[in-house]
């Protein structure tokens, strides 16, 4: 440093008597300025004046520079710490500016004279900081969509949850297109995050730009492309109000197939969607779409379910040309409609044939075990004509089974009943299952006298018929093994065991055929409790007191299973 301008450091000025900038700070990187305890500016170098042309020596220092400059000026002249460094705002730059105390300034704090303030260009830091607070938001809408989307599998609650987030978060207003059925075409809108609405109407979707091309999987068109003016009607709310500024048009992408579109709506005045803002959009749409089209799935797999399983659901059983018929079940797991034991009861042509009755349990449960039962009771409506002969039945049943992939077996009991004066003669044949048992009107429990071997096992299957007859007040129960096998009692290893059936029927003398079945469901789901059963299916065969005229019920006419 020469002579001359060492002489300068410290000498004051003659306009104003207040210290010099050292020469050193002209030739600082960055804006630096200097500001007394009274607010007003002493000084500052090139760079702190190409900066804020208005802090030239004496002006006040307010006037010069930004507020949230001037107000940490006051506040560190004041001892109210501002902190080791304030930052704002300087036109479109960040500016992070930190004081220190002039030379024989005194110290930093009450009773400074003058603070010398640093400024650098903090920008870069400044927008990486909102870039990071964008993702961090963008991460936890995210986050939130998927858990919202996923907690339902209602095709019509996904679509309200869609336009609801994106009505929060991407845009003013959003209409959710899916795919048309047939001539109408399912839409759902909300605004300003609003409640949103559903609605199913006629329209072309055409007639909005790239939203036929979103609905049938191809790639967005840019919203720059697309003319808020050409917007039909119906794709702009009622409660949207006034003109819309930029449209986004956005594919929901399925499983395999589209989902559904988007359309984002601005209003007029606003941005229009950038580049970042639209991919942002489609992460959105990412998840919105699998969720719609995992509960489009739902519904489908649903109805087919629903379609299929209506003829394996037990029936309401009544009376058939006099005999009364009632039958129960319970599935073996909670939540199953279906499994593995079923019951049909069949009228056989004419009004003096018999009646078919059929309960059967095949090997396992759930499902599978309900597959294997559907070809059984199809095969057996198959050979209602020769009903009257259940070895022949249980041979072709057999061959069946054996020649089908099913490697599962099953168990059966066929019982044809026919009204005979006040008695009803009963056909009874077992196919390794337990014999059914008779209550008689005074009490006594009985087994009927048939055996045999079951079905689709062996070559070959052999049975035996025992032909018995009930009077008035007496019934003839059929179940499967669930009921005597069902565990339970005090400790709930028990069995529900033959003996405790017998004692319960004993008890139900003189019942119709519904109540007797209501009897024995009881007391086995009492003997269970919460414990695990295999299913338990019964089909009651009475006698009614009183002959009703030999009428055959529309619901007696129906075949069901479990």
């Amino acid at each position: 440093m020469d002579a001359t301008r060492s002489s300068t450091i410290g000498a004051p000025r003659a306009r104003t008597g207040r210290t010099a900038v050292p020469g050193a700070w002209d030739e600082a990187p960055c804006p630096v300025l200097v500001a007394d305890a009274a607010g007003a500016v002493v000084t500052a170098n090139p760079h702190a004046t190409a900066l804020f042309p208005g802090a030239v020596p004496g002006a006040p220092l307010s006037g010069a520079v930004p507020d949230w400059l001037g107000a940490a000026h006051r506040a560190a002249v004041t001892g109210q710490e501002p902190g080791d460094a304030v930052s704002g705002p300087v036109g479109e730059r960040v500016y992070r500016a930190v004081a220190r105390p002039a030379a024989g300034g005194g110290n930093r704090g009450a009773g400074a004279t003058e603070l010398v303030w640093w400024l650098s260009d903090d920008t870069e830091r400044a927008e990486a900081e909102a870039a990071l607070a964008v993702e961090r938001a963008r991460t936890a809408f995210l986050a939130e969509a998927s858990n919202a989307l996923l907690a339902t599998l209602n095709t019509e609650r996904c679509m309200e949850v869609t336009a609801h987030l994106a009505a929060r978060h991407l845009a003013d207003g959003v209409v959710v297109v899916l795919p048309g059925a047939g001539r109408r075409t399912p839409l759902a809108w909300a605004v300003d995050g609003g409640g949103p609405t559903r609605a199913l109407l006629p329209l072309d979707p055409f007639e909005v730009p790239g939203l036929a091309e979103a609905l049938q999987g191809f790639p967005p068109v840019p919203s720059r492309w697309i003319d808020p003016e050409a917007l039909p009607d119906w794709a702009v709310p009622e409660e949207f109000g006034g003109p819309v500024g930029a449209v986004a048009v956005i594919p929901l992408p399925g499983h395999g197939v589209p989902a559904g579109a988007l359309i984002l709506l601005r209003r007029d005045g606003k941005r229009a969607f950038t580049e970042p803002e639209e991919v942002f959009a489609r992460l959105f749409a990412a998840r919105a779409g699998a969720a719609l089209s995992a509960a489009r799935m739902y519904a489908e797999q649903a109805a087919v379910t629903q379609t299929l399983m209506r003829e394996l659901l037990p029936p309401r059983l009544e009376q058939i040309r006099g005999v009364e018929f009632a039958g129960g079940y319970r599935a073996s797991e909670r939540g199953e409609r279906v499994g593995g034991d079923f019951y049909d009861v069949h009228p056989t042509a004419g009004e003096a044939g018999a009646s078919l009755v059929v309960l059967g349990d095949v090997c396992g449960k759930g499902l599978d075990a309900a597959v294997l039962t559907g070809k059984i009771r199809n095969t057996l409506q198959a050979l209602l004509p020769m009903a009257d002969d259940h070895p022949r039945v249980l041979r072709m049943l057999n061959d069946s089974l054996l020649s089908s992939q099913h490697t599962r077996f099953a168990t059966l009991v066929l019982a044809s009943a026919i009204r005979e004066g006040d008695a009803v003669r009963l056909d009874l044949t077992s196919a390794g299952h337990p014999p059914p048992l008779l209550v008689r009107a005074d009490g006594t429990v009985e087994a009927a006298d048939t055996r045999g071997s079951l079905v689709g096992a062996l070559p070959e299957v052999e049975a035996t018929t025992a032909r018995v007859t009930l009077r008035a007040g007496e019934t003839c129960l059929l179940y499967t093994d669930g009921v005597t096998e069902a565990r339970g009692g005090p400790f709930g290893d028990r069995l529900f065991g033959e003996e405790r059936l017998r004692e319960a029927l004993a008890e139900c003398a003189g019942m119709p055929a519904e109540a007797v079945v209501e009897r024995v469901q009881m007391l086995a789901a009492q003997w269970v409790g919460a414990g695990e059963h295999d299913d338990m299916a019964m089909v009651a065969v009475t006698v009614p007191r009183k002959s009703p005229g030999g009428v055959v019920t529309a619901a007696g006419r129906g075949r069901g299973s479990a």
